[in-house]
């Protein structure tokens, strides 16, 4: 049985939140995108935040 590949969210906040959505998600985490690698992963559901081009960083 294949694995479905992670979902991919596009965001132009550099601090995301990651519940691991629904009631069965996971504690919810913050993540901080580095602006030079453009992405953060979340270690508990594997989702992948991706920063949209030309956002600015958050202050």
């Amino acid at each position: 049985m294949p694995i479905a590949a992670p979902e991919t969210i596009e965001t132009t906040s550099t601090r995301i939140a990651c519940d691991g959505g629904g009631p069965l998600g996971h504690p919810r985490v913050w993540l901080e995108i580095d602006p030079k690698s453009g992405f953060v992963e979340c270690g508990y559901c594997d989702r992948k935040y991706v920063l949209k081009p030309g956002s600015a960083p958050d202050h």
